[in-house]
């Protein structure tokens, strides 16, 4: 017993999200020389690694889909706190920061994590096979989240400018917070197996056969050191974030390019992860990542923010431009026939990846 609490002590594992974390307590609010922001950023990669280790035991333990949902809930409810942190310290310059991350965050999990998990999904057995009623579903409240928080904004006539009046912010509070709440239901409770790996034939893959579950201590250390390891991530990309903004200003790229790259540094583990499952076959639970992922981040930081703006100053700026609606409207079209058959090759594949290099690109060059 003694050697192996010894063994889990000295685990890279356990001790590079301690060591990050205490490296982020030491230097939150500095400024800070060049070999130090090296320092932070090598600890920030073990961190995603790390989260993704502990999200995969904790997974392993509780079973789908509640795995997939323990990483997406964790990852976003830490965003969230960032997201509103930075919003308090300096609204001048964050009126649209959290529409900028929020929408990064649909367009980085509905293409990226999920053509990327479709892509090694085909790859390994030419076809990926996914549940279409689970996903399905879980697409149609993504789309609707993202409407009603990002598209009407920008067609209101309440105020001036793409933003909800307070009556209407705290509509779409609710809302979102209502649509999130009724699919964990409905993923967890009900319809549970709509959430489950399937194989070629379509049958549920209810437990992975080939390693026995941890134990409920071992599950419940890898959940507290995930936390740890999402707060060190997400703290060292927020302290590595004013060398991000001066190399953006020094390529002369728009200062909204900030938050795409944030946004994909705090995306790594759930990316990595989804990866992973489509490795070994089990599209479904990357899938359950990406939309969980993109659903967590509307459903979580509207309201959030909806609260936090009862303290801040300046307008809440949500509607997309034109340029961003269209590429949610394609991103949306795309998703729908890509999810319908519960099938897709390398092609439904190739086309979320490109998608998602198109919005990089324009943010870039808007």
């Amino acid at each position: 017993m003694t050697a192996l609490l010894r063994s889990r002590l000295t685990d890279w594992t356990v001790a590079v999200p301690v060591l990050a974390v205490l490296v982020l307590v030491a230097t939150w609010g500095r400024q800070l020389p060049g070999a130090v922001i090296v320092v932070v950023a090598v600890l920030l990669g073990g961190a995603v690694l790390a989260a993704v280790h502990h999200a995969e035991v904790v997974a392993h333990r509780v079973g789908e889909p509640y795995g997939s949902l323990v990483l997406a809930v964790a990852v976003t409810v830490i965003e969230v706190a960032l997201i509103v942190t930075l919003m308090i310290s300096g609204p001048e310059k964050t009126q649209s920061l959290a529409r900028d991350t929020v929408f990064a965050a649909v367009m980085i999990t509905c293409n990226g994590i999920l053509g990327l998990s479709l892509l090694l999904g085909a790859l390994r057995r030419r076809v990926a096979v996914f549940n279409p009623e689970g996903t399905g579903g879980a697409l149609a409240t993504v789309l609707t989240l993202a409407t009603l928080s990002l598209v009407i904004p920008t067609f209101t006539s309440a105020r001036p400018g793409p933003q909800f009046s307070p009556a209407q912010l705290a509509f779409a509070a609710v809302a979102s917070l209502a649509l999130y709440g009724l699919f964990v239901l409905v993923q967890t409770g009900r319809h549970r197996d709509y959430f489950l790996p399937v194989d070629s034939a379509g049958r549920v893959i209810d437990a992975e056969e080939h390693a026995k579950p941890p134990s409920t201590r071992a599950a419940l250390v890898s959940l507290g050191l995930l936390l740890v390891a999402l707060v060190a991530v997400v703290g060292d990309a927020k302290t590595v974030s004013p060398t991000i903004e001066a190399g953006v200003a020094a390529a002369n790229l728009p200062h909204a390019f900030v938050g795409v790259i944030i946004a994909l540094l705090v995306l790594l583990p759930e990316t990595l992860a989804a990866a992973r499952a489509a490795r070994r076959d089990r599209v479904q639970i990357s899938l359950n990542l990406a939309l969980g992922s993109a659903m967590a981040s509307i459903g979580l930081t509207i309201p959030a923010i909806a609260i936090a703006s009862i303290w801040l100053d300046g307008p809440l700026l949500l509607g997309l431009g034109g340029t961003q609606l269209a590429l949610l409207a394609l991103t949306a079209v795309t998703a729908v026939l890509t999810v319908v058959p519960g099938r897709a090759n390398v092609l439904q594949g190739g086309v979320h990846l490109v998608l998602l290099a198109a919005f990089v690109f324009l943010a870039a060059s808007p």
